[in-house]
């Protein structure tokens, strides 16, 4: 599995971005990897999911979850975004910081 992810808006609007590839991770990272996305039922979202109202200095993301021949990208606004979907997020967010 290959994932792109990118996080953008907050207070100071820095975009934060970072490729993912599951055979670069450890084992353990990579089983990791694979239960947060199950979790969160990545494949099965819609391609938006928005926030009504948008609120200020919040988070904006986009995945795009590649395995196989299946590729699905997604854009979605933090507040509309499920407790499955920021442990993921959360994780991804320090893989792109390096941790």
């Amino acid at each position: 599995m290959r994932i792109v992810f990118s996080r953008s808006g907050g207070v100071t609007g820095v975009r934060l971005r970072a490729t993912v590839n599951e055979e670069d991770l450890s084992a353990p990272d990579a089983a990791k990897l694979r239960r947060l996305v199950k979790a969160a039922d990545c494949f099965q979202l819609p391609k938006q999911l928005a926030a009504d109202p948008k609120q200020p200095d919040r988070f904006q993301y986009e995945l795009t979850l590649e395995e196989g021949e299946h590729r699905h990208t997604i854009a979605i606004d933090e507040e509309a975004a499920t407790p499955a979907l920021l442990k993921l997020f959360e994780w991804l967010t320090a893989a792109a910081r390096g941790g």
